[in-house]
């Protein structure tokens, strides 16, 4: 008998054993995944820091801001060195813009010289998580794709977690220096392990996500990826949470008073541990059950979230409703990607990694941008509720979505 063609979003039923996850080669992946997340994340605050030490806050300003730039117009252009370099040249490159750039940082203290190393290593942490994420999806097999993708943004967030506070308490010991340059060879140390990757999709995992999915063989760029109903629904969505994450992370600890600094401190590490449980809970759901029922709970607990922080003045509301937006967070951004992924050929995994982390930089960057002259407007409780019915905007595209039933 014929088996009858799987759906994008729901895993085929079969009689067979579930493939493994944890194969050798992603094991081997996340050496380089764990590698070019510490290199970021342990010199995220510190190079601000150094800036500002020579330049002022202004200095600090453009080191981030450089960064984040090169970081997404990078993210633009990378689907097609894919395309054209394989996975293992790409990666292998954003590993070394990322990392070589930060041993020389404190050669200088001139602002020009930080934003500069800042725009190159914009640049390789572009190439590093587009293709690597191409990279990996390539490598999970399709049945697990949520649970797969699950592990990675953990293996993924666990440097966040150390390494933006460790950044700066090793700077108080040790000084920019040496912490500069761990942060480079964190990068430069994993990128032999590339060479043991597949440079693309073999011909029978490019033939079995083709099938399992209604998107084109042929790559497909980033701008027609924006023109595409079925991309660019779970995009906004995203970006919709990931405009909250952004503003959270900016002004929590300016919105809740200066007493309560514990009460920030709990916050800001109860919101991504949440968002990692639920991330995970969300990927092995999603593989028995489908994505696409969890991405309206994803949006309305993040909204929530949100809602319920704008009681600034109680401890009890701010570390429930960081904890109620993780939740949220992670179940949207592990469904929204495993939605993506499942809806294209794989050799357009390159484009499905570029939007998502477009949606997430960009969401970030204008969260934290229209907040602060919000909250100049309204004050922060009143910003905190906006942003909360801001977000409930994107149940149009999930509303759409459910309706043309693409999946």
């Amino acid at each position: 008998m014929t088996p009858t063609r799987p759906s994008a979003d729901c895993p085929p039923q079969t009689n067979t054993a579930r493939p493994p996850l944890l194969t050798r080669p992603l094991l081997l992946r996340f050496v380089s995944l764990i590698g070019a997340s510490v290199s970021f994340f342990l010199l995220l605050s510190v190079v601000p820091a150094y800036a500002a030490g020579a330049g002022g806050g202004g200095a600090a300003g453009l080191a981030t801001g450089s960064l984040m730039l090169a970081t997404v117009l990078g993210e633009l252009v990378t689907p097609r060195l894919v395309a054209r370099h394989g996975y293992r040249a790409t990666l292998m490159a954003g590993l070394l813009l990322l990392g070589a750039p930060a041993l020389v940082l404190t050669v200088s203290a001139d602002t020009a010289w930080i934003v500069a190393v800042c725009l190159v290593r914009g640049l390789g942490f572009a190439l590093t998580i587009v293709a690597g994420g191409a990279l990996t999806a390539s490598l999970i097999p399709a049945e697990r794709r949520g649970e797969g993708l699950a592990a990675v943004g953990v293996v993924s967030g666990v440097p966040s977690l150390i390494g933006l506070p460790l950044g700066l308490w090793l700077v108080g010991r040790v000084g920019y220096g040496p912490v500069a340059v761990a942060g480079g060879l964190a990068a430069l140390a994993t990128i032999v392990s590339v060479l043991g990757l597949p440079d693309r999709p073999t011909r029978s995992e490019a033939s079995q996500a083709s099938e399992a999915s209604r998107g084109p063989e042929e790559p497909m760029g980033v701008v027609r990826g924006l023109r595409t109903g079925t991309l660019l629904r779970p995009v906004v969505v995203f970006a919709a949470t990931a405009t909250a994450a952004g503003v959270l992370v900016t002004f929590l600890p300016l919105a809740v008073p200066s007493a309560s600094a514990g009460v920030v401190t709990l916050a800001l590490f109860v919101q991504p541990a949440a968002a990692t449980v639920s991330r995970w809970a969300s990927g092995r759901y999603s593989d028995r059950h489908g994505s696409t029922r969890l991405v309206l709970p994803g949006l309305l607990l993040s909204a929530a979230g949100v809602l319920v922080t704008a009681a600034t003045g109680s401890a009890v509301a701010v570390v429930a409703g960081t904890a109620l937006f993780g939740a949220g967070f992670g179940i949207a951004q592990n469904t929204t990607l495993t939605l993506m992924y499942a809806r294209v050929s794989a050799s357009s995994y390159g484009t499905v990694s570029a939007l998502w982390n477009l949606a997430y930089d960009g969401g970030m960057g204008v969260g934290a941008a229209g907040f602060g002259i919000l909250a100049g407007l309204t004050g922060y409780p009143g910003a905190f509720a906006t942003t909360a019915v801001l977000m409930l905007g994107a149940l149009v595209p999930v509303l759409r979505d459910r309706r043309h039933n693409d999946y």
